[in-house]
């Protein structure tokens, strides 16, 4: 699992390597400032990839004497990096369409411009699809915002390319910045989503409702099914390693070793269906009232 993530993000890279020098390319030769924007988020997201490889190789790390927990949140980290590297560059983008706006420039080679558009969102397509299947396969928060990034610039590549088809049509230049600026408001928007998501673990947040009660309806049917209860259940994350603990009442006349085996069963059927987790179950005896005995 480790390479197969490790391969996937050193693809990312290679793909916005290839982008960055055919938009900029592109941007030089028709002047238009909404495709030398798409430059510089190609560029910002070069630099999300390379800072979601090393993540990815970081955190594959065995737990160590400094690092007992395991070194899950230098994925968390990156995540958070590249959201805000996504809003630095949607800000540049702003700035530089402004200028763009009281020094407008005539833009040329339509086709051109249009062709490199979409082929950036067919490339982009196709890697991010394969970020986003390799994310969820192996739990990656890393992984996931880098497919996020990419998914950021189809929307983008796809928009500046209508906008170049509709200044090609119409003659009205001054559409350039103003598209560019739509594609950076869409951009930080992508950002704020992607910081959240990715800081939250770093504090130590319980997993989000939908996944807690996933995890919660499994020890229930597991309880039921073996007359037990469960209480005190918690929940985080650290990358892509889930850390769960949780209290197990059992009868207090069965030995330890029939204790241990259910806890055994219990997370075998947890881990089943969470990759990479850390269990702790504490067991409790139930409380007999006479009337139980």
């Amino acid at each position: 699992m480790t390479n197969k993530k490790i391969k996937t993000a050193r693809l990312s890279i290679f793909s916005n390597l290839f982008l960055i020098i055919l938009k900029l390319a592109t941007g030089i030769l028709t002047a238009s400032v909404s495709i030398l924007s798409e430059a510089i988020h190609s560029s910002i997201d070069l630099i999300a990839s390379a800072i979601a490889y090393f993540a990815v190789k970081a955190s594959s790390k065995a737990p160590d004497k400094r690092h007992p927990y395991g070194h899950g949140k230098f994925e968390n980290i990156s995540g958070v990096i590249e959201g805000l590297l996504i809003f630095v560059a949607a800000f540049w983008i702003i700035y530089e369409a402004i200028h763009k706006m009281f020094n407008p420039s005539e833009i040329k080679h339509f086709q051109l411009a249009i062709l490199v558009m979409f082929i950036s969102a067919v490339v982009n397509f196709f890697v991010s699809k394969r970020l986003y299947k390799v994310a969820k396969e192996t739990d990656s928060i890393a992984l996931e915002a880098d497919a996020l990034h990419l998914k950021t610039d189809i929307y983008s590549s796809i928009g500046v390319g209508l906008g170049m088809v509709f200044i090609w049509i119409t003659g009205w230049h001054f559409f350039d910045p103003i598209f560019a600026i739509v594609v950076a408001l869409f951009i930080m928007k992508e950002s704020y989503n992607l910081v959240k998501t990715a800081f939250s673990p770093l504090l130590d947040s319980q997993v989000s409702e939908e996944e807690y009660g996933e995890l919660s309806q499994i020890i229930s049917e597991f309880s039921i099914k073996n007359k037990l209860e469960y209480s005190h259940l918690r929940s985080r994350r650290s990358g892509s390693v889930h850390f769960i603990d949780f209290t197990l009442i059992v009868n207090p006349e069965i030995s330890v070793k029939e204790s241990h085996s259910i806890c055994d069963s219990l997370e075998e059927i947890i881990k089943s269906e969470y990759l990479d987790t850390d269990i702790s179950i504490h067991v409790e005896p139930k409380v007999l009232n006479s009337n139980t005995i």
